[in-house]
């Protein structure tokens, strides 16, 4: 590992989760990237393989599991953290904080995610400084809303929700939340855009410079055929919007300083 690192808070419901195939997703590069387990052994780094955070799961917390099978199938993360890699030179340390079915009011301030969320983020400052390990960025990838679109949050109420987990990851350490936008719901008979959730999400990029959109592809999904179900995604589908989301977010970090990465 170099002797810095960007660390990253991978924070959503499923589509942050992933219900995707691991045997097929893209490989991780050697050194790219790097799992914290806050959960099951915070004691060391783990080389970062899918399906990223399996085993991060706290019964009175961020639990993504359905009794005893665990959720996490393949995800998007293999593919963001390689492709910020490429375009920045700087490894990822990962930190899994993602539970399917979530709503934005289960992230605000006061609830058992939210908490679990920020120990976790903790532990991993703790150790990496604990080891010497120079953070040089600390950011967070969300992906959440459709089980918002699916309870007709209002777009104000989801703004007002949302500023509220914002606040609080800036006054942990979340220097900018980067966000991949949600998808369509393709429930046959039942279909929705997920429209009001996405206009608050691009409010929100539009009155703080701090929260970025970095993908809009899932929304063209359905029609691509990259849908498995009715809310989730091929390992296919998965593997592009990391890529893409990773690129756009070096870039606007990268034109933002207005400087090489290396000078950050």
């Amino acid at each position: 590992m170099k002797d810095k690192i960007d660390l990253f808070l991978f924070v959503g419901q499923s589509n942050m989760a992933g219900r995707g195939d691991a045997e097929i997703a893209e490989k991780p590069i050697e050194g790219a990237a790097y799992e914290f387990r806050a959960v099951s052994d915070d004691s060391r780094l783990y080389p970062l393989h899918e399906p990223f955070g399996k085993f991060e799961n706290r019964e009175d917390g961020i639990d993504d599991r359905w009794g005893s099978i665990y959720a996490k199938s393949g995800d998007l993360v293999s593919a963001f953290t390689n492709m910020w890699f490429k375009r920045t030179g700087t490894s990822i340390v990962g930190v899994s904080a993602s539970k399917g079915g979530s709503s934005i009011k289960e992230w605000i301030p006061g609830t058992k995610y939210h908490q679990d969320m920020l120990s976790r983020l903790d532990r991993a400052v703790s150790f990496l400084q604990r080891d010497n390990i120079e953070i040089r960025h600390v950011y967070a990838l969300f992906c959440q809303g459709e089980t918002d679109g699916d309870l007709k949050t209002d777009k104000d109420q989801y703004k007002s929700m949302f500023k509220e987990f914002l606040s609080s990851l800036k006054e942990n350490g979340i220097e900018k939340i980067f966000v991949i936008l949600i998808g369509k719901c393709n429930i046959e008979g039942k279909y929705d855009s997920y429209d009001e959730i996405r206009k608050a999400q691009e409010e929100l990029s539009k009155e703080n410079e701090d929260v970025v959109i970095v993908s809009r592809l899932l929304e063209t999904f359905l029609e691509k055929g990259l849908m498995k179900d009715e809310f989730h995604y091929f390992q296919k589908g998965y593997d592009i919007v990391g890529r893409d989301a990773a690129q756009n977010a070096a870039d606007h970090i990268i034109s933002s300083i207005g400087k090489a990465w290396d000078q950050a």
